[in-house]
């Protein structure tokens, strides 16, 4: 069965969400020449309400930006979306020139300022990382000025340029979204497609729009396609019933007890094993005394987000601890922030709104009176990309923040990927690895931990 790129998109994001009957939309760079689709899904049949072609893209615009300001590699938007708070939008001219909006939720390129459409989008690798050849035209460079070399100083241009990217991508976004409830009256939505990863995008969407419930696919890329073109087939071509609610996104590997003690016992570390209840209890209390803690329990997240099976986890309070991880660690740009993961039933007390994100795929304000308690997961604009961690569906990582809550009186741990600059671990072998090769304190592994010897 061929199933078409932005069908399984938008299947990935209906066929697996709680909806019944919910608008559509399907937004990214580009796939089989269409950038954007949406459409309304009901029981088990989606259908097409409107699209845009290729070359006309919002992914293709930020992409071309992202390389504009000196971020060459395949996923660096993601860096863009986190310098654009630093910045004023001080290019909304520039941007509305580049990309305009039309009836009927429609939008169109400037295409004088690109060059995928006429010379399409060449891949390679550097420095075994991804890139995409240059797709910003030299129009692009004579309103802005030189493009920023890769590694230069990033100057208040390249951050309001940022700024202005975002807050374009978000009207281009509204006025898509508006039109689809226009046509659907629909307030619930699923979302899906590349674009979808701007967390800051998303976390606006009930403010600016009339949709009140969202969901959005946990792989949003093209890695959820795969999913999606399951369930097209499953539920929608063979009409089996919709039984599964993908609520965290937790269907990767998992290691048996037996597995983990095996790879331990073959890495000649000591070790310390505990009962269910006192594993969380004492990672708790080495978060509170300070501790980087890699946290590696049950299933592997599906998608680019480390959801507290894959985990680094650290206390929010402490306002270093952004340096200390990029030091040990991540060695990231200092503008990138770092993601809270709190207990579902407390968000309200931290942040401005509650719709759940179980997948870390919302950017919220946090309450200005809360900031000053949690600053390594405060953004200098006073947001915070959170994860809403419920009992239900991360049992153990909610009794972990739960403890901690318990010591520290605060219901937050900040959460990073398990990783060093490779993809995130997945097995036992990979996450000791990564705590051998890092300045990791302490490695817990199911119900066992390793603790770093002092020097």
């Amino acid at each position: 069965h061929n199933v078409e790129h932005h069908r399984a998109h938008l299947a990935s994001s209906f066929y697996v969400s709680p909806f019944e009957r919910a608008a559509l939309l399907s937004i990214d760079g580009f796939g089989d020449f269409i950038s954007t689709m949406w459409g309304v899904g009901e029981g088990n049949s989606i259908e097409v309400l409107g699209q845009v072609e290729y070359p006309h893209s919002t992914g293709i615009l930020y992409t071309a930006t992202t390389q504009f300001l000196g971020f060459p590699h395949y996923g660096d938007e993601g860096k863009v979306m986190g310098l654009a708070p630093y910045g004023e939008p001080r290019f909304m001219e520039e941007f509305r020139d580049m990309i305009r909006t039309e009836e009927g939720g429609r939008f169109r390129l400037n295409l004088d300022y690109f060059r995928h459409h006429a010379e399409g989008v060449e891949m390679s690798w550097d420095e075994g990382s991804p890139t995409i050849g240059r797709i910003f035209s030299d129009e692009y460079a004579k309103r802005f000025g030189p493009p920023r070399e890769k590694g230069a100083p990033v100057t208040t241009r390249e951050q309001d340029i940022a700024a202005s990217l975002q807050k374009r991508l978000e009207e281009v976004g509204f006025h898509i979204l508006n039109h689809l409830h226009d046509r659907t009256g629909l307030t619930d939505l699923g979302l899906s497609g590349g674009v979808a990863y701007n967390s800051v995008m998303n976390g606006k969407i009930l403010l600016n729009t009339p949709f009140r419930r969202v969901y959005v696919q946990p792989a949003a890329g093209d890695s959820g396609t795969a999913l999606g073109v399951c369930y097209e087939i499953y539920n929608g071509l063979l009409k089996q019933p919709r039984s599964f609610f993908m609520e965290g996104a937790y269907t990767g590997p998992e290691f048996s007890d037996d597995e983990i003690r095996a790879e331990l016992d073959q890495s000649g570390l000591e070790y310390e094993t505990h009962s269910d209840r006192e594993i969380t209890r004492r990672a708790a209390r080495d978060i509170a005394d300070g501790a980087v803690l890699g946290w590696f329990q049950g299933r592997m997240e599906f998608g680019p987000r480390a959801l507290g099976n894959r985990s680094i986890v650290v206390d929010p309070r402490r306002a270093d601890m952004k340096d200390i991880l990029n030091e040990r660690i991540k060695k990231r740009e200092p503008f990138r922030p770092f993601a809270p993961s709190i207990l579902e039933e407390r968000v309200g007390d931290y942040f401005e709104q509650e719709h759940p994100a179980p997948t870390m795929l919302m950017v919220y304000q946090i309450k200005p009176d809360r900031r000053r308690e949690i600053p390594a997961v405060t953004h200098v604009d006073g947001s915070g990309r959170l994860q809403t961690v419920s009992q239900e569906v991360n049992p153990r990582y909610y009794q972990l923040i739960s403890d901690f809550n318990e010591l520290t009186g605060v219901p937050i741990v900040l959460n990073t990927s398990f990783n060093e600059n490779e993809p995130v671990v997945c097995t036992p072998r990979h996450a000791i690895d990564c705590f051998l090769k890092t300045r990791m304190d302490v490695l817990y592994l199911g119900n066992h931990a390793v603790r770093r010897k002092s020097s």
